[in-house]
């Protein structure tokens, strides 16, 4: 607002008559028993506006328990329509090598592979005709279902997904084209160098690990994706015992226990437990592995252990703000002003900082950047981290770093599917009630001595494996500066190290 439309908004409340009306403001000349009363102006007006402080109270989700089965209930009869969630636990990760394929398709084929009475395109009429949103996804250590229902159309929708998750057809044909889908995205994996250099990057990090497997042509023979490889991996997977439940929307819940009931009468119980997910052991060698592609730019991806997990420590929550600051800031983190606003090396780069439920996580960088600056930028990558561990946060940076991000919780509370989804989540990854509260709570306990104690005990850019996916022969001098150099074919294999006692300044060709 300009300082006119100030004056106007907050400006003297002066009436004039109709004669003053017709005279300029700036000659009007008070009269003698006029009486003066005293306005804030343009900014100290705007300056002294005073609001009651804002009281955020989103709605919170209930859990009950129907069958043995939890599930999180949260009445919203601002529209007639119902969101029924689903959260199966068992995933990649539970399960050996050789499962991977059916595994990998099993929520795809669930969807659109038809059911024991309903070949797939009379399941996808069906859908249509009750005017559903159906849908299945994988990740989190399991598969997560969605439905989308009109409130007067939620027992024919809760029917016709019990059917499909408990009575699948698992059509060959379907599956073939998503067999045939999955061979051409192996075909064409390299055309995309980022997603490349991350499953590369994982598959050095995690090697023979359900993390660091990517899927390959053994994995999509079609004797591993038969009907009866199928029905193996159902049935270890959608038995009562793994099924998380969520509902939304316009049912109370007598409403939505009814039908819940009904909807999970007929799931079997699980004959065995989960089998628990391996333990990875991350590469802890320092080394520079180059996987040639011919490119003008090279993707840059470079990390080593961190040490942390998620839970209710100090450490875990410095890690979040310190994350935050070195590269998930945007323009204002420390490696994006760098690298892209200060030098110009890159369009983005950000920091990666993991830190799963069960097992230790990576901490580090990545970026894309011109192929003949690769090696300067990954110097520089390294010299930021670096630089993070010797010049640490003030405690001012800390408590705004805190602010902006409890700030941009608020979006996670837009819808009520939303709501539950998110207890369902923590639920499945055995995080305790209130999570998202507690999580909050410790971030503002955070201080920048707890941020630095995380950075000099969890990142080490001395130690860190680093990724180059780019043209050897256009890369900048100075690769063996950076550590061993390997190169790495796309079968995930490398060749030695080139000789440690090789000349620092040695050209493109090194890695070769």
């Amino acid at each position: 607002m300009n300082r006119f439309l100030l004056l106007l908004a907050f400006g003297p409340a002066v009436t004039p008559t109709p004669t003053e009306a017709m005279v300029p403001m700036s000659f009007q000349v008070p009269t003698e028993d006029a009486v003066t009363v005293e306005h804030p102006e343009g900014l100290a007006a705007v300056e002294a506006l005073e609001f009651p402080p804002l009281a955020f109270a989103p709605p919170e989700a209930l859990e009950y328990e129907v069958s043995g089965v939890h599930v999180f209930h949260l009445e919203d009869p601002s529209l007639p329509l119902v969101d029924v969630q689903l959260f199966l636990r068992g995933g990649i990760s539970n399960f050996p090598r050789d499962r991977l394929g059916t595994i990998s398709a099993l929520p795809y084929a669930l969807r659109n592979g038809g059911t024991i009475a309903l070949p797939p395109d009379s399941v996808d009429r069906r859908i249509d005709l009750l005017a559903l949103q159906v849908g299945v996804g994988q990740g989190g250590g399991g598969i997560s279902l969605s439905l989308n229902a009109l409130t007067h159309r939620i027992d024919a929708g809760l029917e016709l997904l019990q059917e499909m998750l408990l009575e699948p057809r698992f059509d060959p044909e379907v599956v073939e084209v998503w067999r045939i889908r999955e061979l051409e995205r192996l075909r064409r994996r390299e055309d995309n160098p980022g997603s490349l250099a991350f499953s590369e990057f994982n598959r050095l990090m995690y090697g023979d690990h359900p993390i660091g497997w990517v899927l390959a042509e053994d994995d999509l023979a079609p004797d591993r994706l038969s009907r009866e490889a199928f029905r193996e991996s159902h049935a270890e997977i959608l038995c009562r015992d793994r099924l998380i439940v969520g509902i939304s929307g316009d049912l109370t819940w007598d409403q939505a226990e009814e039908r819940i009931l009904r909807f999970l009468e007929p799931w079997p119980e699980c004959e065995h437990e989960l089998p628990k997910p391996p333990r990875p052991e991350l590469r802890e060698d320092r080394g520079v592995f180059v996987l040639p592609k011919a490119l003008d730019q090279s993707t840059i991806v470079m990390a080593g252990p961190s040490g942390i997990q998620q839970g209710d420590t100090q450490e875990y929550f410095a890690s979040r703000v310190a994350n935050y600051l070195l590269g998930g800031r945007g323009f204002n983190s420390r490696i994006l002003a760098r690298i892209r606003t200060e030098e110009g090396l890159t369009y983005g780069a950000a920091s990666v900082w993991t830190t799963p439920r069960r097992s230790d996580g990576i901490a580090g960088a990545f970026t894309a950047t011109r192929a003949d600056r690769t090696i300067q930028v990954a110097r520089l990558l390294l010299e930021i981290l670096g630089d993070f561990r010797t010049s640490p946060p003030q405690q001012q940076e800390v408590d705004e770093a805190v602010e902006e991000i409890a700030n941009g919780y608020v979006f996670a509370f837009e819808s009520p599917a939303q709501i539950v989804s998110r207890r369902m989540v923590f639920r499945a990854q055995g995080l305790p009630d209130g999570w998202l509260e507690r999580y909050l709570e410790g971030l503002r306990e955070v201080t920048a001595e707890d941020v630095r104690t995380a950075v000099r005990d969890h990142l080490h850019p001395e130690h860190m494996t680093i990724l180059i996916v780019g043209d050897p022969d256009q890369l900048d001098s100075g690769l063996a500066t950076l550590g061993p150099v390997f190169e790495l074919t796309a079968e995930g294999e490398f060749h030695p190290p080139v000789d440690p006692g090789s000349d620092p300044d040695a050209g493109p060709r090194s890695p070769r």
